[in-house]
This record gives C-alpha cells, sequence and structure tokens, in this order.
C-alpha cells in the first residue's frame, strides 16, 4: 500500500487533460490579525442583532410605552406623594428610570387637591442635563403654582443630577451611608483612535461642510478650537448648576463654587458644609416631613416607575453579572457600539455605589 502522507502531488484525468494538484503550505495569520478579525465579527454580529431584534424588543411587555407612563391619583385621601428617582437620569426612560413617568406624576400631583406635598425618594448617580433640568422646573413648578411642600430624602446615591433635582427642595435629608455632592458636569472621553487607525492601514475620509462639524468624532484628533467649543459647553452647564444651587441653598456662587469641583461628599460631609440639612432615613424623613408641615393626618403613596428596558440595557446587566473588576467583554462590545462618535453632556457621577 502506498504511504499517502508522503505523498507531495495527485494527478486527476479531466475530459483527456492532466491536471497537478500540489499541497501548498497555507499562510498562517499573525495573533494581532485574528485578533483584529474576531473583534471585527463581533461587532458585526451585535450591529445585526441590534437591527434584527428591535422589532422584538419593541413587541416586549418590559415597562415601555404610554402605558408605562400613565399616572393614576384616584387614592380617596389626604396623601403626601412619594416620587421615586432612581436609575440614571435620562430622557429616554430605560431601566428603574422612566422620565415621561415622573413628569406626569408630578403634573397630576399638582392638580389633586387631596395632595398635601412630595418627597423625593432618591437614588441615582445623576443623568443628561436636558432630563435633569426638566424634572428640576417641573419640582419647582409644583411648589410654585401648589404652594405645597417638597422634601429631598437621599438614599444610598443622590450626585449630581441627583442633587440638582434636590437643591430647589424646602429640605434635604440624606441616609447617613448616602454619597450626594459630584457637582459638576461631564462629556465623557472622548477618544482619538486615529493613530490606531493609521498604523492598521485604515484611512477614513470623512465629508463634512464646516470645519468643527465632525469634531469629536474619534477619526481625528482634536484641535484646540474643538477643544475650547466642549469646553464652552460644560462650563455654560456648570455655570447653571452652580446658581442654581446657590440659589436653593441660600448660598453665594462664590461658597458653592469652593464646594463644585466635582468631588463626592458623605451625608455628614454634606451636612457640615451646608448641602443637605439633615442625617435620616426614609421612614424618618417622612416623620419629619409631616411633623414640620402638620401632615400627620396624610397617608404617604408612592409613585415609582415600572422598570422598562432595551438591548443595550440587557447587555448593560449582563456585564454587571459577569464581571467584578475591569471590563468584560459584553461591556467591551457595549461601548463600541454605542460610542460610534457620540457625546452627551451630563450632570452624572463616574463614580457609583
Amino acid at each position: 500500500m502506498d504511504n499517502f502522507e508522503n505523498v507531495n502531488a495527485a494527478n486527476t484525468e479531466e475530459k483527456g487533460r492532466t491536471v497537478v494538484l500540489e499541497n501548498k503550505p497555507k499562510k498562517k495569520m499573525k495573533g494581532w490579525q485574528k485578533g483584529l478579525l474576531i473583534l471585527a465579527l463581533i461587532v458585526v454580529c451585535i450591529i445585526g442583532l441590534v437591527t434584527g431584534c428591535s422589532k422584538t424588543f419593541s413587541n416586549l411587555d418590559l415597562g415601555g410605552g404610554d402605558d408605562a407612563a400613565a399616572v393614576d391619583t384616584d387614592f380617596g385621601h389626604a396623601y403626601i406623594g412619594s416620587l421615586y428617582v432612581e436609575g440614571e437620569i435620562d430622557e429616554y426612560g430605560t431601566g428603574t428610570y422612566n422620565h415621561q413617568y415622573l413628569l406626569n406624576a408630578i403634573d397630576a400631583m399638582i392638580n389633586d387637591e387631596e395632595n398635601r406635598g412630595m418627597i423625593l425618594h432618591v437614588n441615582t448617580p445623576g443623568g443628561s442635563v436636558f432630563a435633569s433640568d426638566e424634572l428640576y422646573f417641573a419640582i419647582r413648578e409644583y411648589q410654585e403654582t401648589t404652594g405645597r411642600p417638597v422634601y429631598s430624602a437621599m438614599q444610598s446615591q443622590a450626585t449630581s443630577g441627583g442633587y440638582y433635582i434636590s437643591a430647589p427642595c424646602d429640605k434635604i435629608l440624606a441616609n447617613r451611608n448616602c454619597w450626594t455632592g459630584s457637582i459638576g458636569v461631564t462629556m465623557g472621553s472622548l477618544m482619538d483612535i486615529s493613530e490606531l487607525l493609521e498604523n492598521l492601514g485604515i484611512r477614513v475620509d470623512t465629508i463634512t461642510a464646516g470645519s468643527n462639524k465632525a469634531m469629536g468624532s474619534g477619526m481625528e484628533p482634536m484641535t484646540h478650537e474643538q477643544r475650547a467649543i466642549f469646553q464652552s459647553l460644560v462650563d455654560e452647564a456648570y455655570e447653571q448648576f452652580v446658581e442654581l444651587v446657590a440659589e436653593g441653598r441660600d448660598m453665594s456662587v462664590a461658597e458653592v463654587t469652593k464646594l463644585a469641583d466635582g468631588r463626592i461628599y458623605t451625608a455628614k460631609q454634606a451636612l457640615e458644609n451646608g448641602l443637605i440639612d439633615g442625617i435620616a432615613t426614609y421612614e424618618e424623613a417622612i416623620r419629619i416631613m409631616k411633623e414640620e408641615c402638620e401632615l400627620t393626618d396624610c397617608e404617604v403613596e408612592e409613585f415609582i416607575p415600572e422598570v422598562s428596558t432595551d438591548l443595550y440595557s440587557l447587555l448593560g446587566i449582563m456585564a454587571e453579572q459577569k464581571g467584578v473588576s475591569g471590563m468584560t467583554d459584553a461591556q467591551m462590545i457595549e461601548e463600541l457600539v454605542a460610542m460610534n462618535g457620540t457625546f452627551r453632556v451630563s450632570y452624572i457621577s463616574d463614580i457609583r455605589k
């Protein structure tokens, strides 16, 4: 029997012709090439999954839609409305936060004569400038229209946008283990991957009208002019934040500015520097409000948004469950898909409990 392992060529007859098939050694891919190819395939699969599953997720009953924002105040008795502000504050309403529900709840309480006051149950790292400011104005409208008291009961975390919405309250009380403050503004991290693309032999051409139209895309280095433009955006939002706190806490802008370097304060530290009025649990905050505002005959009715979600939120939940330190695969994929040259000016604390 022939030894086929040592055969280097094979002959086969095809319509009178002899075709010689030679075994040539295959070129092996380098490690970094394999890694890049795998990463590209993962990103393509995720994008396809997002596109293909978007309709499926929109049809699931996960707390989204108009029903999730509906509010009923027909309690039949005098009450204090407890408004739950939990999760990242944003105008899209995902996870434990539902922006439209909270706005609807405040409007409903404004128009309900049986409502006697409102207490905010705050447990959030903050969120977008737009959503935080819109909720702030809704709280101010409640105060100015009804003249009823509004207290803030800070829980585990009430930082940045969480403090922003608490600032106008008649009294701010925080759990002794609460983190608060983080008075500042962030635009997040803008990545410049132009050098990496160049090293990989990838050239990106961006067609724009206007020299700064594509700023922040990450495909080319940021110019000094573009950095100044971005800085002006966060500076204006920062000034707005500081002035709002100064007004709400009856402090000067200079006093608030000394505290507003973005740092986080414990409840004890916040009390010492005048950012809160006292340290109390949620139950204690309710009791204090009832006694101070002569509302002891009122029940407490909780306004808690339904939990909603989307694909990106699910990826984030998976990542949180999987990893205990550093970024997991799911987190990196989520960042790659979600980033795509976008940025957002936010009142949010990057450090979360």
